[in-house]
Parts: structure tokens; C-alpha cells; sequence
């Protein structure tokens, strides 16, 4: 067999993971969202990739109210980064949204300082999709493939969201505020919105979302949760790609703590099951956008909570190094390869 396209393919994997790595591993006082933006529309320049970024007033304008909120805190404004591999022969499409959060201190509801040592690394969902979405491109997969990265740093200010604020998201649900430091699954609420709204086959959604991710699955295996297919086919991926990752129930009742008497949903629920609480949140917002009576079949999901193998603080083992991992990078591409056949 020709060994040319496989060693072209693992080039360009790798080089993608890599990718992850470098801007996981950038200092926060170099990469906030305006410039995450910028680096990755110009990483994208010279390729097939479509970047389009809604800066601070364009987020106003068009009522993207979860990023705008857990950004406000920050002298460094959010971002929504869109970007898009668009074959002429496309066999499906699928939809990628990344957490962005370039440091987390908690917010007003603050992390202890210990807390806030490996922050710089909530962005590597946002990370993980740009990536994912350029070796799409570059390994000519025919499968449309679009990224939404929700970029925000998440301050506490004068200006910052407050414990009991109200937030309207995009699409128009409400979310009452009981912990600022819940703040990925808000900005990634207003992208899911925004990705199902174009009727994608799958939408998927990255994020180094919980600390009870670790709790329950330690610092290797990536959490997967969502519709029961959509989740089986991330796991077969990431088995195939020689990747950690371990399929997790959505009890229904777990929405029941996500009650609010102020708002649609709050975005805290109790302290058990955390990880999938979290994820339940997710599932609310996606086809949120659709108005009522639309007969449409509901977009499948899955989420992948990546909090503990996105970074890895001990020492390095086999291919995985200190700090920074590029997890799941293989298991998404081989995801949307296999959707070509």
C-alpha cells in the first residue's frame, strides 16, 4: 500500500495537536480573546477556512448575551469566532463548539489561588475545534465542518456578573446566575444556540467544562455525554484513535435541580453528578433557537468534557506531555472522516 497518504495524514493530525499544545500552553497575558481570534484567523489565512469573528459590539447587536455576560468582568472584551471548511462535495455536516474561557478566575464567586494555577488552560475546547476544523481542511475530508469558539475571560470587576443576576441568552431563554465560576456552559449556551440554528447533521461541543469531571473519571479519560448514538460513535472514535474516552448517562432528573423561579433554567445544580448536571444545562440550548411548532427533527448532540486530559500536571507518559495534551484532536478528526464514508 501507498504509505504517502497515511504519513500525510498523521503530519497533519499531529501537527493540529501540536496546535492545541501551543495555545493551551500560551500565557494569559498573551492570549486573551482578541487575540485568540486574531491568531487563529491569521493561522487560517492562507487556507480553505472561513473566519468570521463577532467582536464586542456585533455580540451586542446580535443578543449574544451569555458571552457578553461572563465577559464584562474583563477589560479584555469577548469574542465568537466562526470558522467553516466548506467542500463542494460535502457529505454531511457537522457542527464543532469549544469553551473558550482564556483564564477563569471563578468571577466573583472566586477560585482559592490553587485553584487558578492551570486556568490559562479553559480554553482548550475553543482550541481543540480550531484545530480539528483546519486538519479537516487540510486532509480534504469531505464533510462540511463548522467551529464555533465562544472566547471570554472571566474576571471579577466592578463590572462582573453577580450571584442572582439574570442573564437573556442568544435565542432568548433566561439563566439565572447562582455561581459566576459556572461560567463555561454560558458562553457555550449562546454557541449552541448559534450552531444548531444552521440545521447541522451533529452538533458536538468540547470544554474543559467541570471540575466533577475529574472526580468521576480522573485525569485521563475524557466524559461523554448526549444523545445515546451520537455519544457511542465519540467513544468508538476515540478507541480507534488510541484515545481515552467513557460514555455517561443524562438522567432526566438531574434537570430538576436546574430549576430556577426566576429564570428559563439556572445555570448551577447540585453538587452531585456535577458533571452531567452541567452537561443537562448544554442540552437545553441546543435547536433553543428554533420557534415553536417547528416540526424539524432535534439536531443530535454530544459533549465531551475534557477538564482533566486537556492538561496534564504530573509527568509526562507515552505520547502525553507535561501541561498541555491536544486531547481528542485524533478522535473528532476520525469522527468526521467516518461520517465521509
Amino acid at each position: 500500500a501507498d504509505a504517502d497518504p497515511v504519513l500525510r495524514r498523521a503530519a497533519v493530525v499531529g501537527d493540529a495537536v501540536c496546535a492545541v499544545r501551543d495555545l493551551v500552553n500560551t500565557a494569559p497575558s498573551h492570549l486573551y480573546p482578541a487575540t485568540f481570534a486574531d491568531a487563529v484567523a491569521e493561522d487560517l489565512a492562507d487556507s480553505s477556512v472561513s473566519v468570521d469573528v463577532w467582536d464586542e459590539d456585533r455580540l451586542r447587536a446580535e443578543g449574544f448575551g451569555g458571552i457578553l455576560a461572563i465577559g464584562q468582568g474583563s477589560s479584555r472584551p469577548p469574542r465568537l469566532v466562526r470558522i467553516e471548511h466548506a467542500p463542494a462535495d460535502a457529505a454531511a455536516h457537522i457542527a464543532l463548539v469549544g469553551k473558550g474561557i482564556t483564564f477563569d478566575t471563578g468571577g466573583i464567586s472566586l477560585k482559592p489561588a490553587a485553584s487558578m494555577m492551570t486556568m490559562k488552560s479553559d480554553m482548550a475546547g475553543a482550541a481543540t475545534v480550531f484545530a480539528v476544523v483546519r486538519a479537516a481542511a487540510a486532509l480534504d475530508v469531505p464533510v462540511k465542518v463548522t467551529g464555533w469558539l465562544a472566547l471570554a475571560e472571566n474576571m471579577p470587576s466592578g463590572t462582573a456578573i453577580r450571584p442572582s443576576d439574570v442573564i437573556t441568552m442568544y435565542g432568548g431563554k433566561t439563566v439565572e446566575v447562582m455561581n459566576t465560576d459556572a461560567e463555561g456552559r454560558v458562553v457555550m449556551a449562546d454557541a449552541l444556540v448559534a450552531a444548531t440554528d444552521e440545521r447541522p447533521d451533529a452538533v458536538l461541543d468540547v470544554a474543559t467544562l467541570t471540575g466533577a469531571q475529574l472526580v468521576a473519571l480522573g485525569v485521563r479519560h475524557t466524559g461523554v455525554m448526549g444523545d445515546d448514538a451520537l455519544r457511542d460513535e465519540v467513544v468508538a472514535a476515540a478507541d480507534a484513535a488510541g484515545e481515552l474516552a467513557w460514555g455517561m448517562p443524562l438522567p432526566e432528573q438531574l434537570r430538576a435541580s436546574l430549576t430556577s423561579r426566576v429564570a428559563d433554567i439556572s445555570n448551577m445544580g447540585d453538587r452531585f453528578g456535577g458533571m452531567m448536571t452541567a452537561a443537562t444545562f448544554l442540552r437545553e440550548f441546543v435547536d433553543a433557537g428554533r420557534s415553536e411548532g417547528d416540526a424539524a427533527a432535534r439536531t443530535p448532540w454530544a459533549h465531551l468534557d475534557i477538564a482533566g486530559p486537556s492538561f496534564n500536571e504530573s509527568a509526562a507518559y507515552g505520547y502525553t506531555p507535561q501541561d498541555a495534551t491536544g486531547v481528542m484532536v485524533r478522535t473528532l478528526v476520525g469522527l468526521i472522516e467516518g461520517r465521509a464514508r
